[in-house]
């Protein structure tokens, strides 16, 4: 790249349910804020949200401006917390050179010898076996798995992926789908709850099942099969190979939110609860 650039798209890390860590991966906390992309080239400082969008931090701006380089890119997080915090997590340009053909690993190091001062945070790792109960524990949105050798690519990308805090709560089955393809035993878990009087449709879960439990809740759930739905509020129900059960196997689910409809966002299986 020549010049100094007037934009840069964003990374955008994609939402994913799996649960993981690996030597591979580095973790670092989701703020709940809003995304900022600054550039600072000589003297001028300017601030962009992730749809380009100027932003008026004169606090911010002071203290890139006042970076100890001729020019840089940083991305990060403003949040209002403690007073405007810029939490940076990444460096994608440094004095006339593009950083983002480079590893994440080797961003990160160049990051650390940038002086910052408040309210400049740099993003610090988050270590342990399962940095995502720490996230919920504390209260936070979630973390950010990225990969140790991913370059910086100006789309959404599934070298970082979002592991947001869940919601748990259990739900009773009134239905499941057939599989399809490869899979065995069931498609998904049609699920619902009472409400107001009515047994109301919540959603379907498709995830979060091994081979072995496939198999022993389709056992299960076709002894207790039954000709009609027992869904009594149902928007959005499927009709296309769907078995509908005595509402009785109770399943604890984890999920994101609840949507406008009253539906599940993103649930996945937890256990099987009776």
């Amino acid at each position: 790249m020549s010049g100094f650039p007037e934009w840069l798209e964003p990374m955008a890390a994609t939402l994913t349910q799996e649960r993981f860590t690996g030597p591979e991966w580095i973790f670092e906390r989701k703020y709940d804020g809003i995304r900022l992309i600054a550039f600072k080239h000589g003297d001028e400082v300017r601030l962009y949200s992730r749809n380009r969008l100027p932003q008026n931090m004169p606090g911010v701006a002071a203290a890139i401006a006042a970076l100890p380089v001729r020019d840089a890119i940083l991305d990060g997080e403003i949040t209002w917390d403690r007073q405007n915090a810029y939490h940076v997590f990444d460096v994608l340009w440094l004095d006339g050179r593009s950083l983002t053909s480079l590893p994440l690993e080797q961003r990160r190091a160049l990051l650390q010898t940038l002086p910052f001062r408040a309210p400049l945070e740099r993003v610090p790792l988050v270590d342990g076996d399962a940095p995502w109960e720490r996230a919920c524990r504390e209260g936070w949105e979630g973390v950010i798995a990225k990969r140790r050798d991913s370059p910086y690519e100006h789309k959404r990308s599934k070298s970082w992926l979002k592991m947001k805090c869940e919601l748990t709560h259990d739900f009773i089955v009134g239905g499941f789908t057939d599989p399809q393809g490869a899979r065995v035993g069931l498609g998904a878990l049609l699920v619902g709850h009472h409400d107001r009087g009515a047994f109301a449709f919540a959603g379907k879960i498709g995830t979060g099942f091994d081979t072995r439990l496939l198999l022993e809740l389709r056992k299960r759930l076709d002894a207790l099969e039954i000709p009609a739905s027992p869904f009594t509020r149902s928007h959005g129900l499927p009709r296309l190979r769907a078995h509908w059960v005595r509402p009785e196997v109770v399943v604890r689910v984890g999920f994101i939110e609840w949507t406008v409809h009253g539906k599940l966002r993103h649930p996945r299986l937890l256990q099987v609860v009776s």
